[in-house]
C-alpha cells in the first residue's frame, strides 16, 4: 500500500508546523483499545498524529514486547476512522516494509536501534527509493556521535525529511527521571542541524505522570517544535509503561496549562532591550575567559612546584575545600549545587591537564 498524496501532503503540513502534538498508546494491546484511544483522542481536536507500539524492544525477555504484524491492520483501521496520519518504531528492515505495507505515514527509530549503527543501517537499506519520513530518537547512551551517525545514515538512504526526538538518556545514578533529559544534549544536537524538526518525548524521560508536565513546558522553552506523549484510555492497566501514560482527557488538560512560546516577536524595542542584554552578558564571558586563562596559569606554577618536589597533582583534601567554599558562595549567589559542581569538574580536569604537560615537559 502506498499512502495518498493528500495524507502525504497533511503530513509534510503538519511536520512543518509548531507545535508538533503526537500520542497515542505505548503499546497497540488489541484493537478495542486502539481503536477507542484513537478516537478518543482524535475527539481532542489536540492532536496531529496518533503513535502506537506495534513491536517494543524491552530490557528484559518476558516482558510485553508488543503483538507484531496483526497491530499494523488495527493502526490503520485507526487512521481510516480518525483521519489521523500514523506513526511507529521500526527497527529491523523487515519492520520497515511491513509498516509501509500497512501505510504507516511517518516512521521512527527507537533509542536501543539508534546505539547500534549495524542496525540503524539495515533500516536505511530498508528506506531506499521510499519517500517517507523518519524521526530518529538519541541513543539510550548519551553519545552525540551515535545520534548524528544514525542522521547521516538515514540521509544517504535518500530520506528527505527526518527528525529528532530527544527522550533522555540513561544514566547511573539518576533517581528523579526514567531517563535524564542532559537538556544540553539536545540543544547541542539543534545547534549541529539547525532547521532539522526536534521533538521532545516527556514520557520516556519522565517514567511517570506527575511530571510530564513539567517536563513538557521546559522542553517548549526551550524551543522545541513538539511533544510525543503516550496517552491510554486506562493507563494504570496498560501493558507497558503504565505509570508515564495519561488518558486523553488528561492530555489535553495538560497541553492547556502548557504556556506556548514563540522563538521571536516583531518588535522593535523587544530586540532592542534583548541586544543591550546579551551585550553585557558578551563582555561577562569575556571577563570570564580571561580570569579562566589567568587561573591555568597559576595551575601551571602550582605544577612545576609539584613536579620540583615529586608531589602528585591530584590533592584531594584540597579539592574538597575547593568544592565546599564554592557550594557555600553559590547558595548565596543563587547558583544551584548540580551547576557549582559541573563548572568546578570541567575547570578542574582543564587545571589537571594544564599541570600534567607540566610534569611531562
Amino acid at each position: 500500500m502506498q499512502a495518498t498524496a493528500t495524507m502525504k501532503e497533511k503530513v509534510q503540513a503538519i511536520l512543518s508546523k509548531a507545535p508538533i502534538i503526537i500520542s497515542g498508546p505505548c503499546s497497540a494491546e488489541t484493537e478495542e483499545q486502539l481503536l477507542a484511544t484513537a478516537q478518543r483522542l482524535a475527539n481532542t481536536g489536540k492532536i496531529d498524529m496518533l503513535r502506537a507500539g506495534i513491536w517494543k524492544p524491552r530490557t528484559r525477555p518476558g516482558s510485553f514486547e508488543g503483538v507484531g504484524v496483526k497491530g499494523l491492520p488495527w493502526l490503520l483501521q485507526a487512521k481510516k476512522i480518525t483521519g489521523l496520519p500514523t506513526t511507529v518504531e521500526v527497527a529491523t528492515g523487515k519492520q520497515v516494509e511491513d509498516a509501509l505495507n500497512f501505510d504507516v505515514d511517518v516512521l521512527w527509530v527507537g533509542a536501543r536501534t539508534t546505539v547500534n549503527p549495524f542496525s540503524v543501517q539495515e533500516v536505511a537499506d530498508a528506506l531506499r527509493g521510499v519517500d517517507v519520513p523518519v524521526l530518529i530518537k538519541n541513543p539510550i547512551n548519551p553519545d552525540l556521535e551515535l545520534w548524528t551517525g544514525a542522521v547521516e545514515r538515514i540521509a544517504k538512504a535518500g530520506i528527505k525529511t527526518i527528525g529528532l526526538i530527544h527522550r533522555g538518556f540513561s544514566s547511573y545514578g539518576n533517581t528523579e527521571y526514567r531517563n535524564a533529559p542532559m537538556w544540553h544534549l539536545a540543544i547541542e544536537m539543534k545547534r549541529r542541524n539547525p532547521g532539522m524538526i526536534m521533538i521532545n518525548d516527556p514520557s520516556h524521560i519522565s517514567g511517570r505522570r506527575d511530571i510530564l508536565l513539567d517536563v513538557s513546558q521546559k522542553a517548549i522553552n526551550l524551543d522545541f517544535d513538539g511533544l510525543m506523549i503516550e496517552s491510554h484510555i486506562d493507563p494504570d492497566n496498560a501493558w507497558s509503561d503504565a505509570k508515564q501514560q495519561v488518558t486523553p482527557e488528561r492530555l489535553v488538560e495538560m497541553l492547556e496549562e502548557i504556556v506556548w512560546r514563540k522563538e521571536d516577536v516583531d518588535s522593535e524595542a523587544f530586540h532592542a532591550a534583548l541586544e543591550k542584554l546579551r551585550q553585557q552578558i558578551n563582555h561577562l564571558d569575556d571577563e570570564l575567559m580571561q580570569l579562566l586563562g589567568q587561573r591555568m596559569k597559576i595551575a601551571e606554577k602550582i605544577g612545576q612546584y609539584k613536579k620540583d618536589n615529586n608531589i602528585t597533582i591530584l590533592q584531594t583534601n584540597r579539592w574538597n575545600e575547593i568544592l565546599e567554599r564554592a557550594y557555600r558562595k553559590g547558595d548565596v549567589l543563587g547558583l544551584s549545587k548540580e551547576f557549582v559542581t559541573k563548572y568546578l569538574d570541567a575547570v578542574h580536569l582543564e587545571s589537571i591537564n594544564h599541570q600534567n604537560r607540566i610534569m611531562n615537559d
